[in-house]
């Protein structure tokens, strides 16, 4: 890797430590938020949940202007409303003032500064033998920013209060714009005499037709139902068991730390063996790891060895997914198509972060959410077995 694909590769993964580190801590102030608004366990879920269907909506539509316009402005902006989400959200007083600020103005930040822009930053400048690798490190930024931010914003939170924290986490969100610079500019068009490339209206159209892209989709929507609802509600379940606050803290910070190897080593794997493969036994240690947490007692040593066991697994689903988008359907639109898978995975994450509270303010406990949560894995698991992984690329009729 040259010192020019080295540092779009660290630029990528600095953006997403600061965009991740700064979403997953916000769940850390749920408490503080019930209790100086009053409005319920359930009403605060339902922001943070839109905040995780926006994420997912915003990320095709910025994924096609990156595609089209570049990735450096995309990126800038998205930093801006990330920042102005996360620092006016203890100003809000009701429900619709929560869901405007956590999920639609910052989460909506955070979508254009997401994953599939990034990918597409990353891929556009790395050849295709180093992707794999190139993306555990992108993805890695990710969980080396919320292994920081959370312990962070707990003792900015003890410093300074909890407004004073979320107002010093969306300023952080700043950093971004000077590294959204680095990450400027778009794919090259086909060289003059070159085939007729295809258009981004051909390469969508193709994707929904195929059957491989739409099973990964369904199985990233699996993803993205676990990590909201343990991202949203593992604070939660943590007071619950009569634990301090500083034990979700560290339970997601840890959670962060081991996906950092996670990460390194999906990337490492799918360059050996079948992402397909690779995905299915992600999903099966994620329902194992599920399934002896909820038997195991709830202290604190057993919430930080979950938390270590389900790092490895946490984002390592990343690569493997984003290789095979670009695997079946070329990097030159790989923002959009990652960015239509990522919108499933945060439709899964709407429902976990969502439901995890419906359920709570009914029954009182998680646990039908934990046993959904081990379904959901296992079938996750199942249904990547039958991706035919191989290249779904046909010449377009079409330029548009």
């Amino acid at each position: 890797m040259t010192r020019r694909q080295a540092g779009i590769v660290a630029a990528a993964a600095l953006v997403f430590a600061l965009i991740f580190g700064v979403r997953q801590s916000v769940a850390l102030f749920i408490g503080p938020l019930n209790s100086a608004t009053g409005l319920g366990i359930a009403a605060i879920s339902l922001a943070f949940a839109c905040a995780q269907l926006m994420w997912g909506v915003t990320q095709p539509v910025a994924g096609a202007f990156a595609d089209r316009y570049g990735t450096g402005r995309v990126i800038a902006a998205g930093a801006v409303l990330v920042m102005l989400g996360t620092a006016l959200t203890p100003y809000a007083t009701s429900t619709a003032m929560l869901i405007l600020l956590i999920g639609v103005v910052s989460a909506g930040g955070g979508g254009m500064a997401g994953l599939g822009v990034l990918m597409s930053a990353v891929a556009r400048v790395v050849p295709a033998e180093k992707r794999g690798l190139a993306s555990g490190m992108v993805n890695a930024g990710g969980s080396f920013g919320q292994f920081l931010v959370a312990p962070l914003a707990l003792a900015l939170s003890a410093a300074i209060g909890w407004a004073g924290a979320l107002g010093f986490l969306g300023l952080m969100s700043l950093a971004i714009v000077p590294l959204a610079w680095m990450l400027r500019g778009k794919h090259p068009a086909a060289p003059v005499g070159a085939a007729v490339e295809k258009s981004l209206r051909h390469a969508v159209r193709d994707a929904v037709r195929d059957r491989s892209f739409l099973l990964l989709t369904a199985g990233f929507f699996v993803c993205g139902f676990h990590v909201a609802f343990i991202a949203t509600h593992l604070p939660g379940v943590v007071a619950l068991c009569g634990l301090p606050p500083a034990v979700g803290a560290w339970s997601l910070s840890l959670i962060g730390l081991f996906n950092i190897a996670g990460s390194f080593a999906s990337g490492w794997a799918i360059g050996r063996w079948r992402m397909k493969s690779v995905l299915s036994l992600l999903y099966a240690s994620r329902a194992l790891a599920v399934l002896a947490f909820v038997l195991a007692p709830k202290t604190t040593a057993t919430f930080l060895v979950f938390a270590v066991v389900l790092g490895f697994t946490y984002l390592s689903t990343v690569p493997p997914t984003v290789g095979l988008v670009g695997k079946l359907h070329g990097v030159r639109y790989v923002a959009t198509l990652f960015g239509l898978v990522m919108l499933s995975h945060q439709i899964g994450g709407f429902l976990g972060a969502w439901l995890g509270g419906v359920v709570f303010e009914h029954t009182g406990s998680y646990d039908w959410l934990w046993y959904t949560d081990i379904m959901l894995a296992l079938g996750a698991a199942l249904i990547h077995q039958p991706i035919r992984e191989a290249p779904r690329l046909r010449p377009a009729l079409a330029t548009s």
